[in-house]
């Protein structure tokens, strides 16, 4: 072990007695739209780490080695002062170290002098963030990277040639940088949607600003949100925190002035929500210096009830204690039908149903019977939305996707899953402006969202290009998967089963993915709104929720285990 690295093991050490565990940092803070109370993944306290600075008569490896290790130090600044140190004086002043970040393995590194002035580092890449903040896991793949250096006037090393970006090892990589949900709207306004984002915590504000106001979405969600920020508005990247929880947000451009009042409300309503997960309570919105009066405009909450949805001997219904309170009208429409599945919309007056046959059908509190909608063989479990359109396909058919209106118009929806063989399930976020899918191609499988691209009048019209999330050969993602569902607004959970146990894929949606066993009978999924109201139906009947790393049953009896897309407000 390297005296650098010993000192930095020292650090990480007194941090875990300190913060009670670098490991695992407190993930209590704000609430969030459709997340769990507190759940905002990052931890509330600001735990530094302090690179070593550049040692007299360091070799030119040990060099290569401190800049690496210096990427763990952005400073109060933000501004990466003790990696510069490493560099040669003409590629300090143009080093950009938030251009790129590539999350690795420790481990793997290694250093080898290939020349005199020349050092190759190889690295095992886990993820990358590109300099907007958009996080994007790899497959473990090999990386390498040459650096040249020279020595200086004072007889030292430094280095002369090297990339914009940073290297931080997977353990580090979530203590330096924190995730953060930038709010868009949907296209009706009504729904905030997250665009989730890394940033270091250091100057975590003012990167949310900047991102919001000044770059677009996310590539694959951009044509699925909106923004109240019009063209030529510029937010200045520093915004000032003050201890009363109130950031100030100045802007440059007078479009900022020329907006509407309703434009400017809806503007302070991304800006707050965006900053919440920065201890933000109130946003002050400046042109030169003068306040521009809004106030946040009203959102609708996909939060969901925390009893779960179920159909017992009963009836369906939420179980509460040993009772059932029934839905008016939905309960007896579902109690009409023998359903395998049940997807319940926000107001509660339609639902979509997969029925034993194989066949889906629309479900009304209003209307007896089931409407059939799709006869089809081989069809996964169909989703509904809030304008009350039933989505199905088939599992050998991906890119067969038909949403069944409510009016009795039936649409395709375009560029579903293009190269796409097969698929194993799909979940449509509560706000539906995302379709997450399992799907399979060129014999691999994978997760992936879409972004739902939308008519003036709300009808689906197309998928915009998935990005994929997390890929298996199938052990835990693929043939076996027996459901998907989103845990939160920013969560996708999958259940796969196994011979020894069920695996609960926990992933966030631009970040990490986490994993947990469960019995190997587990037979249904449900997300709620949050990772502690996640549920699961084992085929005996048992209901399982999530307390901490366990499932705790918690009901027997339990013949359906239905998911909700929100609820009415």
């Amino acid at each position: 072990m390297t005296l650098r690295r010993g000192i930095l093991s020292v650090l990480i050490a007194l941090c875990a007695v300190l913060a009670s565990g670098c490991a695992g940092f407190p993930t209590s803070g704000p609430p969030e739209y459709g997340l769990e109370n507190g759940n905002t993944g990052n931890g509330s306290q600001n735990v530094q780490f302090i690179p070593n600075r550049p040692q007299p008569g360091a070799t030119a490896q040990q060099i290569v080695e401190g800049f690496i290790d210096a990427g763990s130090g952005p400073g109060v600044a933000g501004r990466w002062d003790v990696a510069r140190e490493f560099l040669a004086p003409s590629l300090a002043d143009t080093w950009v170290p938030e251009a790129r970040v590539i999350v690795d393995d420790r481990a793997e590194r290694d250093y080898v002098d290939t020349e005199e002035g020349v050092v190759d580092f190889a690295f095992d890449v886990v993820a990358t963030v590109d300099d907007k903040g958009a996080y994007q896991p790899a497959e473990l793949a090999a990386g390498n990277q040459e650096f040249r250096l020279e020595k200086q006037a004072d007889g030292e090393w430094r280095i002369t040639e090297a990339p914009d970006g940073i290297w931080l090892d997977d353990a580090q990589f979530p203590t330096v940088f924190h995730r953060y949900p930038l709010m868009y709207f949907d296209p009706s306004w009504r729904y905030l949607v997250p665009d989730v984002r890394w940033f270091p915590v250091t100057k975590a504000a003012g990167s949310i600003a900047a991102a919001l106001v000044n770059k677009p979405p996310s590539e694959w969600l951009i044509d699925s949100v909106v923004t109240a920020f019009p063209d030529g508005v510029t937010a200045v990247p520093a915004v000032p925190v003050g201890d009363d929880g109130v950031a100030d947000v100045a802007f440059v451009g007078d479009a900022m002035l020329a907006a509407g009042a309703e434009a400017q409300s809806r503007m302070v309503t991304q800006l707050e929500e965006s900053l919440r997960a920065v201890s933000v309570t109130d946003v002050v919105m400046t042109v030169d210096a003068t306040p521009i009066e809004a106030a946040p405009v009203a959102v609708r909450s996909t939060r969901v009830p925390a009893a779960p949805l179920v159909l017992t001997e009963e009836g369906f219904g939420f179980l509460t204690g040993d009772e059932i309170d029934k839905i008016p009208g939905l309960s007896a429409a579902v109690e009409s039908v023998v359903p395998a599945t049940v997807q319940v919309g926000p107001e509660r007056e339609f639902a979509a149903a997969r029925l034993g046959s194989g066949e889906v059908v629309r479900l009304s509190s209003t209307a007896a019977g089931a409407e059939s909608l799709d006869t089809r063989g081989g069809l996964v479990d169909p989703v509904i939305d809030g304008f009350g359109a039933v989505w199905s396909v088939p599992r050998e058919e991906p890119t067969a996707l038909r949403a069944f209106l409510p009016g009795g118009d039936v649409v395709d929806v375009a560029d579903a899953w293009p190269d796409a063989t097969a698929i194993a399930g799909m979940a449509l976020s509560r706000d539906g402006t995302r379709l997450a899918a399992v799907v399979s191609a060129g014999g691999r499988t994978a997760l992936s969202v879409a972004g739902v691209v939308r008519d003036a009048d709300g009808v689906p019209v197309r998928l915009g290009t998935p990005m994929q999330l997390a890929v298996t050969s199938g052990a835990v993602i693929g043939v076996s998967t027996i459901g998907v569902t989103w845990i939160d607004d920013i969560t996708i959970g999958v259940l796969s089963s196994g011979d020894a146990e069920s695996t609960v894929v926990e992933q966030v949606v631009g970040g990490p993915t986490a994993t947990s066993g469960a019995a190997s009978d587990m037979a249904s999924i449900a997300g709620g709104s949050g990772i502690s109201s996640l549920r699961l139906r084992a085929e005996d009947g048992t209901l399982y929720v999530k307390r901490g790393t366990a499932w705790q049953a918690t009901a027997t009896g339990i013949l359906l285990l239905a998911t909700q897309q929100g609820a009415p407000q």
